[in-house]
């Protein structure tokens, strides 16, 4: 976590208390109570109104509040309808990471936005028809951020199955169907494979390289498909003749 954001944390989590210990704060921020006392005395010396010392706990001041956030009425509406969408179509994982955006955007902005944020009528049901995935999507965010190689077994179109090692490059919603590119090691060469046809998955403990000509990058400048999504080659997936 960015030290911006572990500040903007403290001041979230003491608002909504009346006493807050460093031991707290550490535990949820998952630093140590060393960090939190300095980053409260920054906090204290910028002009935040905290009072206490170590070891007793930490008070806000009744009425302080960040600096309003300026958002016209179209960036509300593509800010909750994005959430909304993240909470209807992601893994649990992110649809709650979305609504922990939008809890924290209403609580800075100002009274007449927020009550707009709340009413707005652009909503994205839960009730949709997706391709079922037999494993946790956050695995594959997880091991996609973190470069993380994937062993899977996969069944094409035609119901012929491989096994294969990827290097995970992008993952991309092409409804109903969840599509992932990869550099593939079998095939040396850039493939997409249809999330709902791999039958096993696992991230390995290997890490893979930005190499030349096997990153996202590549993969764009091949075609730009993938980004506007009309072309059916790239949602199909597996190998060309697939």
């Amino acid at each position: 976590m960015r030290r911006a954001d572990r500040l903007f944390e403290i001041i979230q989590f003491m608002r909504q208390r009346p006493l807050t210990r460093a031991r707290d704060l550490a535990d949820k921020l998952e630093v140590s109570e060393r960090t939190i006392y300095r980053d409260i005395a920054d906090l204290m010396a910028s002009g935040v109104p905290i009072e206490g010392e170590a070891g007793i706990g930490y008070v806000m001041r009744a009425g302080y509040d960040l600096p309003p956030l300026m958002f016209k009425e179209a960036e509300i509406e593509a800010l909750v309808l994005g959430a909304r969408i993240v909470q209807s179509w992601a893994d649990q994982e992110l649809a709650d990471a979305a609504g922990s955006v939008i809890a924290k955007v209403e609580a800075v902005i100002p009274e007449a936005l927020r009550k707009f944020m709340i009413n707005t009528a652009l909503l994205a049901p839960s009730l949709h028809y997706m391709e079922p995935i037999s494993f946790d999507l956050a695995e594959l965010r997880n091991a996609l951020r973190d470069q993380m190689l994937l062993d899977i077994d996969y069944r094409d179109a035609h119901g012929d199955g491989s096994s294969r090692q990827v290097r995970p490059l992008s993952v991309a919603y092409f409804g109903p169907v969840w599509v992932m590119a990869a550099w593939c090691e079998l095939r040396q060469g850039f493939r997409t494979f249809r999330l709902d046809r791999i039958t096993r998955f696992e991230v390995t403990a290997r890490r893979f390289p930005n190499e030349p000509g096997k990153t996202l990058k590549d993969f764009l400048a091949r075609d730009d498909t993938w980004t506007r999504g009309r072309d059916g080659k790239h949602v199909t997936g597996s190998d060309p003749q697939h």
